[in-house]
C-alpha cells in the first residue's frame, strides 16, 4: 500500500512544482507589460481637421493592468459625449499602443426638440488609435493620434485625423 501511494505522491509535488514555475514566469512577464498602467494626464493637439483649433483639450486616461482602458477629456460635455473605453498593449520596449472608442451624439435641430424630451441623439462613433512612448523614468509619454468618425451605420463621416499628445503619471 505504502508503495503504491509514493508514485501518486511523487506526481502530485511535481505538478505543484511546475505550476508554482509557471505562475512565477507569467507575473514576471506581466510586471514588464503593467509598468504602463495607472492614471495618466496628456494634453492633445490636433494637427488636421474641426479639433486643431482647440489649445486646452486634456485627455485623463486609465490603463490597467489587464490591458483594458478608459479615457476622458475636458471636452466631453461639448456636445455630450461619453467617455472611451478600449483596450491597450506593449509593442515594444517602452512602446504602447491603445485602440479605443466613445458614442457622439446629434445636436438637435431646434430648441422644441429639448423642451419636448427630444435631445441630444446618437450619431455614430469615434475610434482613436494612440502610439505611445514612454519615458525611461516611466512618469511621462509622448504619442500621436490616429482619429476616426463613424455615423450611426458604420460610414466615416471625415477624413482621418492626427493629433500629438505629451502626459504625465498621476500619483499620489
Amino acid at each position: 500500500m505504502k508503495r503504491s501511494l509514493l508514485p501518486a505522491l511523487g506526481f502530485a509535488f511535481a505538478l505543484l512544482a511546475s505550476s508554482c514555475t509557471t505562475v512565477i514566469t507569467a507575473k514576471s512577464e506581466s510586471s514588464q507589460t503593467d509598468a504602463f498602467a495607472g492614471a495618466w494626464k496628456g494634453r492633445v493637439q490636433f494637427k488636421t481637421g474641426p479639433y486643431a483649433a482647440i489649445k486646452d483639450l486634456d485627455f485623463l486616461y486609465v490603463f490597467n493592468a489587464g490591458g483594458t482602458m478608459t479615457e476622458s477629456s475636458n471636452y466631453d460635455a461639448m456636445p455630450p459625449v461619453t467617455p472611451a473605453y478600449g483596450a491597450w498593449k506593449k509593442t515594444g520596449p517602452r512602446q504602447y499602443e491603445a485602440r479605443y472608442v466613445y458614442y457622439w451624439t446629434k445636436p438637435p435641430a431646434t430648441l422644441d426638440e429639448i423642451t419636448k424630451g427630444g435631445g441630444w441623439s446618437p450619431g455614430g462613433h469615434g475610434v482613436l488609435t494612440q502610439k505611445f512612448t514612454l519615458s525611461e523614468d516611466g512618469n511621462s509619454f509622448d504619442s500621436t493620434i490616429s482619429y476616426e468618425v463613424f455615423d450611426q451605420s458604420g460610414k466615416p463621416t471625415d477624413p482621418t485625423t492626427e493629433a500629438s499628445a505629451q502626459g504625465t503619471r498621476i500619483v499620489p
